[in-house]
């Protein structure tokens, strides 16, 4: 890939995922904003009613995802979208981005690697779960979908640990293989042995 095709890319990684939710942010503000009861609300105190109101259309809707009802709306929701070309990819897409954001990833333990086969390793994670003989139960994700997958028994010495976080792991797979951590370690100031050294005596 030429470098100004790569720029354009790196430009719009960035670029896109903030026009997007600028976007998404703007299109429900205005449709809270539009209910005519808000209508007659002086626009300071109209932002802390959307933003109220948003807050318990979230809350509500999330406590119905708990019940069997929820589960029937989310599955006639899907089955609507996915009926519809091209709308379904963006659907899917973004379903399964905020899946993956929201998702609690502090049950995922550390990260470790599988050899599944002689030479091929693959990235999985502890899942702090043993079985009767002793065998640990490790989570194989697929990339770039973690929420599917594998929980595979392992003998604790056919897999190896590693230093890595948890977020590193699972930011190389959901950008399968592509992506890049960027994380800056602390600066520590370390003083040359050979200049600490007093001279010796003369």
């Amino acid at each position: 890939m030429s470098s100004w095709k790569r720029d354009v890319a790196s430009g719009l990684i960035v670029i896109l995922p903030l026009l997007v939710s600028a976007y998404i942010i703007a299109y429900l503000y205005l449709a809270i904003a539009g209910i005519p009861i808000l209508q007659d609300i002086e626009p300071p105190l109209r932002v802390l009613t959307v933003l109220v109101v948003f807050s318990m259309l979230v809350l509500s809707v999330g406590y119905m995802m708990r019940t069997a009802v929820g589960s029937l709306v989310e599955g006639a929701i899907d089955g609507v979208m996915n009926r519809v070309p091209g709308l379904r990819v963006v659907y899917n897409a973004s379903k399964m981005a905020a899946e993956t954001a929201l998702s609690d990833s502090t049950d995922l333990q550390a990260p470790v690697k599988v050899e599944v086969w002689s030479g091929m390793r693959m990235t999985a994670f502890k899942t702090g779960k043993t079985t009767d003989d002793g065998r640990e139960l490790l989570f194989l994700p697929t990339a770039p979908n973690i929420t599917t997958g594998f929980v595979v028994e392992v003998e604790p010495s056919d897999f190896q640990e590693t230093d890595e976080s948890v977020e590193d792991a699972l930011t190389r797979i959901l950008s399968a293989g592509f992506g890049e951590t960027s994380e800056a370690g602390i600066p520590i100031d370390v003083e040359d042995e050979k200049e600490t050294q007093s001279p010796p005596p003369q």
